[in-house]
This record gives C-alpha cells, structure tokens and sequence, in this order.
C-alpha cells in the first residue's frame, strides 16, 4: 500500500497531469454497466475493461469485475494482465491516501468509515500508511459485517467499535466508502481541521456528503472537468449554488504543492475513480516482476 502511494505522489510530481488523461467510457448495458479506461505516461500505456452488476451479490459473484492490461508505450505489446478488480481494490484507497498525506492533519486520534467492504478496508491500511491512527469507528448498514470490520481491524492491532453518523463530531479523518444514494450525516458536525475523502458513488445523482459540508470546505477533486460531470457529492451542491465549480482544486496542485491546504477549514476529497490511477500503479507492480 505504502508502495502505491508513493508511486502515485512521484508520478504527479514527475509531471503526470490527470487532467489531460482520457475520458472514461461508461455504457448502459442490459444488466449493469461496461467500463473502459485507457491511459498513457511515460513508458506504459494501459487499459481496464471492467463491469459493475448490481445485481451479482445475490448469484454468489462480485458486483465490480474485470481486467486490466499494461503495454509496452513504444510498441504496444502487452506485458501485464492483472486482475481489474484487485488492481481497483489497491489503488483507490491508495489514491486516497496520496492526497490525504497533504490534506489530513498531522495527527489523526479518530478514524471514521462508513461501509463495511474492502473499500473499507483498504483505507484503514491507507490512512495507516501515512499517519499513526489512533483509534477507529466503523458505520455499517448491516451490523454484521460491521462486526466483522471491526474485528478484523482489531486484530491489525487498532482500537475499533462500531458506532453511529454522529461520531464524525470528532473524527480527523472521515471516509465515506458505500454505495449510499444520499448523504451519510450532517455535514455542520465536522471539526474544521478535519479530513472527509467520498469515493463510494460515482453518478451524478448520487453523493454521499452533503452541500452544507462541501460549502464549508477546500474540495479537492482528481480532475474539476470530470467532477463536475460525473460526481454527485459536486454536481447537486453546484447545481443549488451551495459551491463556486470555479473552486474546486486539482488533486496534482495540492500534491505539487501549487495550491496551498487551508487548514482553517474541513478539507473534502471526492474521488471519481480515473484511469491514470490504475496506470500507475499497474506499472509500479510490473516493476516489482
């Protein structure tokens, strides 16, 4: 995780810009949707076709699936084949975490996740990686697998307990990991020196913070075009007024260090998932072979 990362902040800072990454093509499909994502820098040029069916839990299979292909830049020859969904699994919360490093305060007392699957679990290994956590609250829908969220993180060697919407009063970092349709709590709760990373929906009609939260807050974003398209947490508040789409910030500016965090306010990170992410870090492993 900690690899991932770093790969991430060196590429942005070795001059990869999100914004100029292809469009991510999503198709209607008959039961769920089609997924392609290609991206090019430096030596690797690379694509996922991946599948979201909503419907897979109830059939014993995966609601994302899919694969992954890294390529030679030069030649175009195939090198790697991962699987699309481990890969997905590593590097959103290690995209989270690479903006995170500069967002979050420096000293994290109180985690907050709300959701209960391997999103959830890959940003607690995430946020582990960049601060020393003290202790974590687990929001579940189904209280069961919050049980055993919570274990499993027990047995990493944190604190952890389940609890309810209103923890996030005094949380430093909040993330916000399900597939909610509407916002997960009030957003007048935050703490200003805090933290929320969103990146559990990806419509536009669905978000999972709430405007009052977004208008109080530095919003970061991988890139403001596609933010403003694609993402609920950005498009409702923008559509109301509550925020400026001027406002939004870069995800390369706050790691490059062009834009300087506001630490007098809560900072949101609201991730749309983009295919330079999986580039990146399908490269990193091909290093590793």
């Amino acid at each position: 995780m900690e690899r991932a990362i770093r790969a991430l902040q060196r590429d942005i800072r070795s001059g990869l810009n999100p914004v100029l990454d292809f469009k991510r093509n999503v198709l209607e499909v008959q039961h769920g949707q089609l997924f392609f994502m290609p991206s090019q820098f430096g030596s690797f040029v690379g694509v996922k076709v991946s599948t979201v069916a909503p419907k897979n839990p109830t059939v014993g299979k995966s609601r994302i699936q899919g694969i992954y292909i890294l390529m030679d830049s030069v030649t175009l020859s195939p090198i790697l084949v991962l699987d699309g969904q481990a890969l997905t699994i590593l590097r959103t919360p290690a995209v989270s975490a690479s903006v995170a490093d500069l967002l979050a305060p420096s000293r994290v007392d109180h985690l907050v996740i709300f959701g209960t699957g391997v999103q959830a679990w890959g940003h607690v290994l995430a946020m582990r990686a960049i601060r020393s956590i003290g202790r974590v609250t687990v929001v579940a829908r189904d209280q069961g697998r919050g049980a055993e969220l919570i274990s499993r993180i027990q047995d990493s060697g944190l604190p952890a307990r389940l609890g309810v919407a209103d923890d996030v009063r005094n949380a430093q970092i909040i993330v916000c990991a399900t597939t909610s349709r509407v916002p997960l709590f009030a957003g007048s709760l935050v703490a200003n020196n805090s933290l929320t990373v969103a990146m559990g929906t990806h419509e536009s009609h669905a978000r999972e913070v709430d405007s009052h939260l977004m208008a109080r807050s530095q919003i970061v974003v991988e890139d403001p075009s596609v933010a403003r398209e694609e993402t609920g947490d950005v498009v409702i508040p923008l559509e109301e007024g509550s925020i400026d789409g001027a406002s939004l910030i870069a995800i390369r500016d706050i790691i490059t260090g062009a834009v300087t965090v506001d630490l007098d306010r809560p900072r949101v990170f609201k991730s749309s998932g983009m295919p330079w992410e999986d580039l990146v870090i399908a490269a990193e492993i091909y290093r590793e072979l």
